[in-house]
């Protein structure tokens, strides 16, 4: 996941991209209001985490300025106040959810996994697609109970797939996933993370879960999973059980 962070102080601001390190997230930092605009209308991020108080203005009015710009991420807002008007105005704002600082390292990720999952229209942070189960807070993939181990590159595919069910997904989107700009390596690196994840996928029995898109990339969609190919006309004749005798 990719997530904006627009704070100006620089402490804070490395404690928290240090945070979001270490869950798998990249993180893109903004020092002021118009640097998060700018931003936003060059990347399409998975969450926004944004700061009451920034050096051009109010985070609130940043927040404002994003959704008329029609920018649909989730927004986290950061505050020292912990008043209940500050946090109706980020939410009358557009905010989608407010934490007070300080703040629980590890609340402030689930409060970040919790608004990108339902932006996303999950529910839980167990997420189902066919036969495949994923806990995002866990970071665990299974088919029908079965684990299925992955490398920290490979969950980080397959959960942007499974989060952006039914859009095509470039090598460049996976790119800027994995990496954010930050010594990216060659494109065709994608494949082959793509052609390992669908073998430890076929194993446990998630033969269809990635689909190809010729000349475009990748998607995973709701209908997709299925247990294997299906049979021709003759061989499921063959594979039919023997009709009763009459």
């Amino acid at each position: 996941m990719r997530i904006l962070l627009a704070e100006d102080d620089r402490t804070n601001a490395r404690g928290i991209t240090f945070v979001l390190q270490q869950a798998q997230m990249v993180a893109d930092t903004a020092e002021t209001g118009a640097e998060a605009i700018d931003l936003a209308k060059l990347y399409d991020y998975d969450a926004i985490i944004m700061d009451v108080m920034l050096p051009d203005g109010e985070g609130f009015d940043v927040v404002r300025r994003l959704r008329a710009m029609k920018n649909t991420a989730p927004i986290l807002m950061l505050s020292a106040q912990s008043r209940a008007e500050q946090k109706i105005k980020g939410l009358q704002a557009g905010a989608d959810d407010y934490l007070a600082k300080p703040f629980d390292q590890q609340e402030l990720v689930a409060r970040l996994q919790a608004i990108i999952r339902r932006s996303k229209g999950f529910s839980h942070s167990r997420l189902e697609v066919g036969g495949i189960t994923m806990d995002l807070s866990a970071r665990e993939v299974s088919v029908d109970g079965l684990p299925v181990p992955l490398t920290s590159k490979e969950y980080a595919i397959l959960e942007l797939l499974v989060l952006r069910r039914g859009a095509v997904l470039s090598k460049e989107n996976f790119l800027d996933h994995l990496y954010g700009g930050i010594d990216e390596p060659d494109s065709k690196i994608i494949d082959v993370f793509i052609c390992k994840l669908r073998k430890k996928l076929g194993s446990a029995g998630a033969d269809n879960l990635i689909g190809t898109v010729w000349g475009r990339g990748y998607i995973v969609r709701d209908q997709q999973m299925q247990r294997g190919p299906a049979l021709a006309p003759a061989a499921a004749a063959r594979h039919a059980p023997p009709s009763p005798m009459l």
